[in-house]
């Protein structure tokens, strides 16, 4: 439930970008800088998520972090001058990164359970939520209804939700109870970052679509903002396909063959956006991204889970963090290509970056380090 309600809030929010961009006059360089504020600002969430949950377990910062979100969303629909919406954004930004690392640490936590593949459906949850919370913003818009209105109503559902799904988390306790005796506790930084640096690209694309999608599509095409929530929507779908069914793919071929041809996949499918000649082959575009870079965000959480046999939380929060690298870096790098060229050439720039998560493929083959136990003498005779 915590994934569905954070792709609920979350996308509710971004398919407003288009509409927030007009009510506070930002260009795309200024807007650009506006949305750096979230993923930043969700570095330093993340961060104070893994410093609490290793000392009281995730839930109680899930439980927390789930209603914050929607209040947070709120605050954005109800900013009324730009300094009130810089607030508010880092707001969001603040809870987004605290739910982020905690729903994941519970998602890994349940897949070592399991003994098998099952973060892909959990990350397909959250695809369903964004495809409900892009939805709700072009039925909102068709009633014409404010801002503040549309992402208050999500806020309130996501909310209630949140609430309702805590007692069901894991506790602390059931979060350490299937890690194996003497499990290392200390977590390389190097396949961490290297599982990272891929996530950081693929976030990268990510950004362009999520922070972008509806920008393109209504400057490029003059698309009614009911419209250009379809990019996210279809880019949302595609995602939810792939994650579907890709515990069963990762059991099938394994992380590295599904990573490394998601990326080409992704690849071609942010080429097709940049080449786009009407709105209906963009939001195809979109919806090919979607399923190429389906299951390089959860593949790379059960990476770094099994970097992390002792269930401490810290190899996911450190990955996390490459999330919002990859958030800034997009946000930033998109804005200045379109401020200073065009939206369709800013496309090019994740295409050609998602060869690195093709290359980069081969660091999901991940192990658990080992731990280091004392010598055991010999046995002597007699």
């Amino acid at each position: 439930m915590a994934y569905l309600v954070q792709g609920f809030c979350f996308a509710a929010l971004l398919t407003q970008v288009g509409v927030l961009q007009e009510k506070f006059g930002f260009s795309d360089g200024e807007l650009s800088l506006v949305l750096l504020a979230v993923p930043v600002v969700a570095g330093i969430g993340s961060v104070l998520a893994g410093l609490l949950s290793s000392r009281l377990g995730s839930s109680p910062v899930l439980r927390a972090g789930g209603p914050g979100v929607a209040l947070a969303i709120t605050s954005v629909g109800l900013a009324g001058q730009a300094w009130q919406l810089y607030l508010a954004l880092a707001f969001v930004g603040l809870m987004l990164g605290v739910v982020d690392a905690t729903m994941n640490m519970q998602g890994v936590s349940v897949e070592r359970r399991y003994g098998r593949p099952v973060l892909n459906s959990f990350h397909a949850v959250w695809s369903v939520g964004a495809i409900l919370g892009a939805l709700a913003t072009a039925g909102t818009s068709r009633l014409d209804w404010s801002v503040a209105a549309s992402l208050g109503a999500v806020a309130l559902v996501g909310a209630v939700l949140a609430l309702a799904a805590g007692p069901w988390q894991l506790r602390r306790a059931e979060e350490i109870a299937d890690v194996p005796p003497g499990a290392a506790t200390a977590v390389p930084w190097r396949p961490v970052i290297l599982v990272g640096i891929a996530m950081m690209l693929m976030f990268i694309a990510d950004s362009a679509v999520s922070n972008w999608s509806t920008v393109f599509l209504d400057h490029t095409f003059a698309a009614s903002t009911s419209v250009a929530a379809l990019g996210l929507a279809a880019y949302q779908a595609m995602m939810l396909i792939g994650r579907t069914a890709g515990d069963l793919v990762v059991r099938r071929f394994g992380p590295v063959g599904v990573v490394s041809v998601g990326g080409v996949v992704g690849g071609i499918g942010l080429g097709l956006v940049a080449a786009s000649p009407t709105a209906a082959v963009g939001i195809a575009g979109f919806a090919v991204v979607g399923i190429g870079l389906s299951l390089v965000v959860p593949q790379s959480f059960s990476a770094a889970g099994r970097l992390d046999p002792a269930g401490t939380g810290v190899a996911i929060a450190r990955v996390n963090l490459f999330n919002y690298i990859g958030f800034v870096v997009g946000a930033g790098l998109i804005g200045a290509v379109a401020e200073s060229a065009s939206l369709r050439l800013a496309f090019v720039v994740p295409a050609v970056l998602a060869a690195g998560i093709v290359a980069l493929a081969p660091a999901f083959r991940t192990q658990a380090p080992v731990s280091p136990v004392a010598e055991v003498p010999a046995p002597t005779a007699g």
